[in-house]
């Protein structure tokens, strides 16, 4: 079982900047993930990283804005997200997986998600 606690959630204007983080109880080796969930939407992949942050996958509608990085050493996952848009209003979830070089990412444990509210 691997506890995540997510931060840094709020609401900004748009073309504003947020810093999100993630706390591990411990990675053990995990890859890890930003989700997010629209109002009225399924949860969808934003970003993921490897277990040694040497990979990164990034969807398309965050390509170019957003930036995901972790450190290892501190069991923590950050999500820099910059040029934010209304539509990127969501609840996030941190979570941490499994995945293999050509296969999808694969969740197995999530946080309880933080609020990202874009609006002028």
């Amino acid at each position: 079982q691997v506890h995540l606690v997510e931060s840094g959630g709020g609401l900004v204007q748009p073309g504003g900047s947020l810093r999100l983080s993630c706390a591990a109880s411990h990675l053990n080796n995990y890859a890890m993930s930003w989700y997010r969930q629209l109002p009225g939407a399924e949860r969808e992949l934003v970003a993921c990283i490897s277990t040694t942050g040497d990979r990164t996958l990034y969807t398309d509608f965050v390509k170019g804005r957003f930036i995901l990085s972790r450190d290892n050493s501190k069991n923590r996952l950050y999500l820099q997200m910059n040029s934010l848009k209304p539509e990127d209003t969501a609840v996030y979830y941190c979570n941490v997986g499994s995945w293999t070089n050509g296969m999808p990412y694969v969740p197995i444990y999530w946080g309880q998600g933080t609020q990202v509210t874009v609006s002028s």
